[in-house]
């Protein structure tokens, strides 16, 4: 479950704190342009120390959650490895690259908003997803039950590298990763193995989680015609999963329905957020929480069993 409750931490860092970025944006507006050289003493001192306050609450108190969850009962032991990779069809991976980018996409805005100049918010701000994740990859190896694990690292600094690049690429995220969720057919069947409520869920079933990769359809064919926020999204997905690596067959007593394991490839619209403008402080608020939140549309699906399959409304 710790995989999960990283993916939720992250939503919930970027919803709970994104409002600083909103809240800055108009006495900042020359943090936007990327070729301004900005003087130390121009920095917004008051708005930096806030964020960074935000911040490290934030970190502490959700490591303090770990503590009590990940590595509650977990004996300290030597530094190990751990090769997950082909954990949940890869799932967990794309919510570790999905969770640094966040990171990133924050620390990188914190800063630019407080005054930095492109290239040191690129440094230290484009870096937290990175920085952030890496400690606890060091605690899952020196924990029983766990370990280290590369492929876990690796998605940690694509997820940055994914931020970082693009901002250096096109001074914009061009290409933007978004998570969504709806509770899965396998929870009812699984006696509560995949949770037993909708947060629980969140954390535990992973047949309910979609990953997207969003871009607005005029920066692939520029037209007149389609409004500037309407996007094409790529989604991965998996389903039939009652287990890491393999399919349980019983829990607590009860058996479970035996599925087969598969990839969703899913091709659906969706909207850009950041491209909807309004006057309306409170409007940009929400606009901004829900930026990295893929929308419900009609998706096709093709799966790793070979079948193709369209939804009305998929998320």
């Amino acid at each position: 479950m710790k995989k999960q409750i990283r993916i939720l931490i992250s939503i919930l860092a970027f919803i709970i704190i994104i409002p600083l970025n909103a809240s800055a944006q108009d006495s900042t507006a020359v943090a936007r342009d990327s070729t301004a050289v900005i003087d130390s003493s121009k920095i917004n001192r008051k708005y930096f120390y806030k964020a960074l306050a935000y911040e490290s609450a934030f970190y502490v108190g959700a490591m303090l959650v770990m503590q009590d969850t990940w590595y509650k009962n977990r004996a300290l032991c030597p530094l190990h490895f751990d090769n997950d990779n082909s954990g949940y069809l890869q799932m967990d991976k794309f919510g570790h690259a999905f969770g640094a980018y966040l990171e990133s996409y924050i620390g990188y805005n914190w800063l630019r908003n407080s005054g930095m100049t492109k290239k040191q918010a690129l440094i230290y701000g484009g870096t937290l997803g990175f920085i952030l994740q890496a400690p606890i990859e060091i605690m899952d190896g020196i924990h029983e039950g766990w370990g280290f694990s590369w492929g876990d690292l690796t998605a940690n600094t694509v997820g940055s590298a994914l931020f970082i690049g693009q901002q250096l690429l096109f001074d914009e995220q061009l290409v933007k990763y978004k998570f969504s969720f709806w509770e899965s057919e396998y929870a009812d069947k699984a006696n509560g193995y995949l949770g037993t409520s909708t947060l629980q869920n969140v954390l535990q079933d992973y047949n309910g989680h979609n990953y997207w990769f969003s871009i607005p359809i005029n920066k692939i064919v520029p037209n007149k015609i389609l409004p500037d926020w309407l996007c094409i999204s790529l989604g991965y997905g998996a389903n039939g999963m009652y287990g890491e690596y393999w399919n349980i067959t019983e829990h607590k007593g009860v058996s479970i329905p035996q599925t087969t394991r598969y990839r969703q490839y899913l091709l659906s619209l969706d909207i850009d957020w950041t491209k909807i403008k309004t006057r309306s402080k409170f409007l940009k608020v929400v606009l901004q929480g829900l930026t990295f939140i893929k929308l419900p549309f009609p998706t096709l699906e093709y799966n790793s069993m070979g079948k193709f399959q369209g939804y009305w409304m998929y998320y």
